[in-house]
């Protein structure tokens, strides 16, 4: 669970830097994007090693999801209305029952 937390997050940042890359336009940024998407996917590689593909991938993309609307809330000033935080809420709910099956 730790290596698709780390995965998760660092897509999820990565995502941040995309967001600042404007397009893939500014060379801090886009390396910085592409470092953590290589980092999340090397992180998943290694959570997946003992877990199956359709739960592992599931998850990292529910929690990353979460990290993502988190982060754009805190850092680009994004709004966190009701249907953002109903939408997580399902999202928890999905991955929780995967887990479960």
């Amino acid at each position: 669970m730790i290596w698709f937390t780390i995965a998760a997050l660092a897509y999820a940042a990565g995502g941040v830097f995309m967001k600042a890359s404007q397009g893939a336009t500014r060379l801090g940024p886009t390396l910085v994007f592409l470092a953590l998407f290589v980092a999340g996917a090397l992180a998943q590689a290694r959570g997946m090693r003992d877990a199956a593909l359709s739960t592992s991938y599931i998850l990292v993309l529910g929690l990353e999801a979460m990290a993502a609307v988190l982060l754009g809330t805190l850092y680009l000033q994004e709004s966190l209305g009701l249907t953002r935080v109903l939408a997580m809420s399902l999202i928890v709910a999905g991955v929780t029952w995967l887990r479960v099956l």
